[in-house]
């Protein structure tokens, strides 16, 4: 069963956060490149941002890369490159207030290419931000919960920032 394809769109992952930091801080780490790379990827993974137009339609495009030793033996291991290239849109923006990116998904062997939406809303709370990440489940079970581990690892990135 944790294989079977479901209809895309209709199940949601939703993490969130409470960091004590300006709303402008935690904006740019999604809009910048500097920001973008300093969290992003998984523990044992890191991204090196191509391209990055945080407007409606502009292109976010990066390398996703393991980085540590045991991260690229396991890739190796796995029998699965140790980088590969991500191609993401942002399709909505409210400055400081929310961002969809619709991300490409087209580099896992055998499955279809299709498109996965992670939408982040963003809330000043006094001294405080608190974000909201809505990502779309993905084509299995088994990917979507590799999915949420993946994204609540690099989150630690960032509760350690913040901390």
């Amino acid at each position: 069963m944790s294989n079977e394809s479901r209809p895309r769109g209709e199940a949601k992952v939703v993490i969130e956060r409470t960091y004590r930091a300006g709303i402008e801080d935690v904006w740019d780490l999604w809009t910048t490149k500097e920001g973008f790379e300093s969290w992003w990827g998984p523990q044992g993974f890191r991204a090196e941002v191509q391209e990055l137009d945080a407007r409606v339609g502009g292109a976010l495009r990066y390398e996703m890369i393991a980085d540590s030793p045991e991260m690229i033996a396991a890739m190796k291991q796995m029998g699965q490159p140790t980088s590969h290239a991500t191609r993401s849109r942002f399709t909505e923006l409210r400055p400081r207030e929310r961002l969809v990116l619709t991300n490409v998904i087209d580099f896992l062997p055998g499955v279809a290419t299709y498109e996965s939406d992670i939408a982040v809303d963003f809330f000043t709370v006094g001294d405080r931000v608190r974000m909201v990440v809505t990502l779309d489940a993905m084509h299995s079970e088994e990917f979507t919960r590799m999915q949420k581990e993946g994204f609540t690892s690099q989150l630690t990135k960032l509760d350690t920032r913040f901390s």
